[in-house]
């Protein structure tokens, strides 16, 4: 770091000062007197320009080089790059205090450094470069607020996806279970075919038929009533000597037959009531699993549904929208998280008027309150959706028993950054989301709570203002 000497430096300075927009057009006056008071300042590659939660008290105008800063405290923050020719660094109006990351030059960096002290002599000297600072640190905070937003976007996406990957879990493996049991059933019935002969086919195929009508699911009490019926079973095969009757008597016990139907087998089968009955059993077991792979595969069906409904995929981005399917949409995509304890309570008016809307963004709006909700409420609560038409527009109240928002805090809750969660539980930016998505539909929120009782109120207009 060294101070500037005489005028001959200061006019080699100049030259790539006029190449920062801001100060493109001031005077020489001006550019010598910001010089004269500016340190010039120069970093190698690696090098550290400014430090994480230090003072923040210099602006930096980049004449060469780029810089890239990050809070080295977290790993995972976002990156900043500033590249020249540019201003960075503290400017006047901000409300920084400390330096929010650490700036490393990312190639050989000249810059000139201008302490804090003298901005008010600057502002006053160059009112035209105190407005272009303004749009500089303007630009500043849309940029960050822009990636910041996308960055609850992503989060809010990495969420969901988590909760609907566990969703399709449950199905999916249930249908490759439901498979694997399939393929021993007919590796089963394989085996059974060779030991009846087709003498005895058309009778117990009767018998089976018969039978088969009058079964009703298997319900015990307790698995302690299963076991002993098993064992009951099992000792009634074991005394007409059928084999393997530890494994025939569970698919006998689940398929509910009760003694007076084993009797009536026994009567029809004769020396096959082993095979016969193991087959029975079987296809009774095979229609069960047909049973649990129809809804396996419908659930994953409904799920795929879901999505492309949640996502308005394949539709243009202002549409009709029905409020009720957008609720139950978000509902079904949300069920990951509803499922565990909440009770979820519907009150939709009939025959409500679609609205002209974004979908997907609408369907944002309910992933926010929700989820919102499920967390105030600690996962085991009531939630209460209601829907109406009030005068032009669709009314949506999502409620719940949670312990509500205090009166200090109501007054901020859609305020950008502004959360009442714990830290790495929130960013702030849900609600003001949520609040931004509504009022560019030309619609209102707003929030009652008291302990027991908070209401998000949405009101969307049903027709969409040119």
């Amino acid at each position: 770091m060294t101070a500037l000497p005489d005028k001959a430096h200061t006019d080699a300075v100049s030259a790539p000062l006029r190449k920062v927009p801001a100060f493109s057009d001031l005077s020489d006056a001006d550019l010598e007197w910001f010089i004269g008071h500016a340190e010039e300042r120069r970093f190698s590659a690696g090098e550290i320009v400014s430090r994480e939660d230090s003072p923040a008290d210099t602006m930096l105008v980049l004449l060469s080089g780029e810089i890239r800063g990050r809070r080295e405290s977290e790993p995972d923050s976002q990156t900043y790059t500033a590249a020249a020719p540019s201003v960075t660094g503290f400017l006047p109006f901000s409300r920084m205090k400390t330096v929010p990351m650490t700036a490393r030059a990312l190639t050989p960096v000249h810059a000139l450094a201008l302490n804090s002290s003298h901005f008010p002599e600057m502002l006053h000297r160059m009112p035209e470069l105190a407005q272009r600072l303004v749009g500089v640190l303007t630009d500043r905070v849309r940029s960050f607020t822009l990636v910041t937003q996308q960055r609850e976007k992503l989060a809010a996406l990495g969420k969901l996806s988590a909760g609907l990957a566990h969703e399709l879990n449950n199905p999916s493996a249930a249908a490759r279970r439901s498979a694997s049991a399939l393929r021993d059933c007919l590796a089963r019935l394989r085996q059974i075919a060779r030991n009846i002969g087709p003498e005895d086919c058309a009778l117990l195929a009767k018998r089976e038929e018969e039978i088969r009508a009058s079964l009703q699911p298997a319900q015990f009490k307790d698995e302690f009533k299963r076991v002993e019926r098993e064992e009951a079973i099992q000792a009634w095969l074991e005394h007409r000597k059928v084999a393997d009757a530890w494994k025939l008597a569970p698919l006998l016990t689940e398929a509910n037959i009760n003694d007076t139907q084993l009797e009536s087998f026994a009567a029809a089968a004769g020396d096959s009531l082993g095979p016969e009955l193991m087959r029975f059993a079987t296809l009774l077991e095979m229609e069960r699993i047909a049973d649990e792979l129809e809804h396996s595969t419908a659930r994953i069906s409904d799920l795929i549904k879901a999505i492309k409904e949640y996502s308005y995929m394949d539709q243009a981005r202002l549409q009709e929208v029905d409020i009720t399917k957008s609720l139950e949409t978000t509902l079904t995509i949300m069920h990951h998280k509803l499922k565990r304890g909440i009770t979820v309570t519907r009150n939709y008016e009939p025959d409500l008027p679609k609205i002209t809307a974004y979908g997907s963004e609408l369907n944002q709006v309910w992933t926010n309150l929700i989820d919102n909700a499920a967390d105030a409420m600690g996962d085991n609560g009531k939630l209460r959706i209601r829907t109406a038409r009030e005068n032009e527009c669709i009314l949506v109240e999502i409620a719940d028993n949670g312990p509500g928002i205090p009166p200090e805090v109501k007054s901020r809750i859609f305020e950008p950054f502004f959360t009442t969660k714990g830290v790495g539980d929130g960013t702030g930016l849900g609600l003001d989301f949520v609040y931004r998505i509504v009022t560019s539909m030309h619609g209102q929120i707003s929030v009652e709570s008291v302990p027991g009782d908070t209401r998000f109120v949405v009101r969307i207009p049903i027709h969409a203002p040119e």
